[in-house]
């Protein structure tokens, strides 16, 4: 089977996330805090539903399928077809009430990301991408479903760039310096956003997307979405960037070698 094949599913698993996330949007919902002391880390009964109706829904059609999910754990994380789900990436700004969040769901074969959606129900917008080829779904001004293909800009120096983190303070441990010297040669540098951020940057309108610790659910619905723009998304040490850790996407690739260069000064 075809990775095409499941484009339609990935739909269905969208409209039924947003189904159960959208009418916890911009209420007074409460947050529970997972860090257990630490950076405040927080998990709403919005992410818990999201994700509850995605598993329900994959467990039902693709029983051999496994899933990695970031409320409820793994299921078969080595099965041949792995879904990769994040039911609200960017909770914060989600309690916050501001729009930049996203769900993630992607899709791996053997190990490689090989499609990947972030949905946002809010504002009706649809990213995704197969590695090859991405495109956005949403509303024009007359509110008319539209897409078009996405692509990122050229860019070939780092002071011609924009740069997007969601914010310094959430960079892990040892990882902060050395963002701070890619930063220091940009031309502008934004914080916030989340999955947004990289959606913008295969939309053409961000340069580079730069964090660390993050976890396979949060990149790998990304990666097929940038890399089909035309983008390359790896760690800081090149590598491939499935499994998550230090982050760096890039529009341009002559771009993306400036600046790992710089993450990798000791």
């Amino acid at each position: 089977m075809k990775p095409v094949d499941f484009v339609s599913f990935v739909d269905h698993l969208a409209d039924a996330s947003g189904e159960a996330i959208l009418p916890f949007f911009r209420t007074t919902i409460g947050a529970d805090d997972k860090s257990k002391g630490g950076v405040f880390d927080p998990v709403t009964e919005a992410d818990r539903a999201g994700e509850v109706a995605m598993r329900r829904l994959i467990t039902q059609t693709f029983p051999g399928h496994g899933i990695i999910g970031e409320e409820f754990g793994n299921h078969a994380p080595d099965a041949e077809y792995v879904w990769v789900l994040d039911p609200i990436d960017g909770t914060k700004s989600f309690i916050s009430g501001m729009p930049v969040w996203g769900t993630l769901i992607g899709l791996t074969r053997n190990g490689h990301p090989c499609y990947g959606m972030m949905h946002q129900p809010f504002t009706r917008e649809r990213f995704f991408g197969d590695g090859s080829a991405a495109t956005w779904r949403g509303l024009d001004h007359n509110r008319k479903d539209i897409e078009r293909k996405l692509r990122t800009r050229p860019c070939a120096s780092l002071d011609q760039a924009t740069l997007m983190t969601t914010h310094p303070s959430l960079l892990s441990e040892g990882t902060l310096e050395p963002y701070r010297r890619v930063e220091k040669e940009v031309r502008l540098s934004r914080y916030g956003g989340d999955c947004y951020s990289y959606c913008m940057l295969a939309a053409g309108h961000v340069d580079l997307v730069i964090e660390s610790g993050l976890k396979p659910y949060d990149i790998v619905a990304l990666i097929p979405i940038v890399e089909g723009a035309g983008g390359v998304v790896t760690t800081w040490d090149g590598g491939s960037a499935t499994n998550g850790g230090t982050i760096i996407a890039s529009g341009d690739k002559r771009l993306h070698e400036q600046a790992l260069k710089l993450l990798a000064v000791n």
